[in-house]
C-alpha cells in the first residue's frame, strides 16, 4: 500500500495528554467489470480466509496513472483483459492497522471484459466469479463496493 504522511499526522500528544495515532493516506485504483450475458454480469472476488468479497483494486506503482493502475490491478486479480469504458467514482474511509489510522480513497472505473480467464486471477483472491449483477450485488461484503457497482449498473443501461 502507498502511503504518505498526512501534514497533521503525530505520533505526539494531543493538547490533552492523550497520545494519537499516526494518520498516513492511502491511495488505490480499480473497476467493476462487465459484460452483458442475458442481463448484466459482474466480476466479484473472495477471500475464503475472511469470507470478504470485493471488487478487484490496487495500490499505484511508481509513476503509475490511476487509470493504469486499475487496468494493472483489475488485470491481475481477475485474469481478465479489460478496458475504462469511464469513471464510475471514489470511495473514501478510514481504517486502523498496527498503531497507524489510515484515510484512504479508492478510485473505481467502469471496465469492459474484452478476453483472458478468471481461471488466471492471481493469489490475492481465492476465488473470482461472474455473477449476474443482483447476486454481486447481494454478495459483495462492503455497502460502499455496492454502491459502486450499482453506478456502474446505471451506467451500462445508458449505454446504446
Amino acid at each position: 500500500m502507498k502511503k504518505t504522511r498526512s501534514a497533521s499526522a503525530s505520533a505526539s500528544s494531543a493538547d490533552d495528554g492523550k497520545p494519537r495515532s499516526r494518520v498516513e493516506r492511502a491511495v488505490s485504483a480499480g473497476g467493476v467489470v462487465f459484460r452483458r450475458n442475458h442481463g448484466i454480469d459482474i466480476v466479484i472476488c473472495g477471500r475464503t480466509s475472511d469470507g470478504v468479497w470485493g471488487l478487484p483494486k490496487g495500490t499505484p506503482n511508481e509513476g503509475e496513472t490511476l487509470e493504469q493502475t486499475a487496468l494493472r490491478e483489475v488485470s491481475e486479480e481477475t485474469g481478465l483483459d479489460v478496458e475504462i469504458v469511464g469513471k464510475i467514482g471514489v470511495v473514501e474511509y478510514w481504517f486502523a492497522r498496527e498503531g497507524v489510522r489510515y484515510h484512504k480513497w479508492v478510485h473505481h472505473f467502469l471496465m469492459k471484459s474484452t478476453g483472458g480467464d478468471t481461471s488466471r486471477h492471481d493469489l490475492e483472491y481465492d476465488k473470482v466469479e461472474w455473477r449476474a449483477v443482483e447476486d454481486a450485488l447481494k454478495t459483495l461484503t462492503f455497502r460502499n463496493e455496492a454502491n459502486m457497482v450499482e453506478k456502474a449498473r446505471a451506467m451500462i443501461e445508458a449505454m446504446p
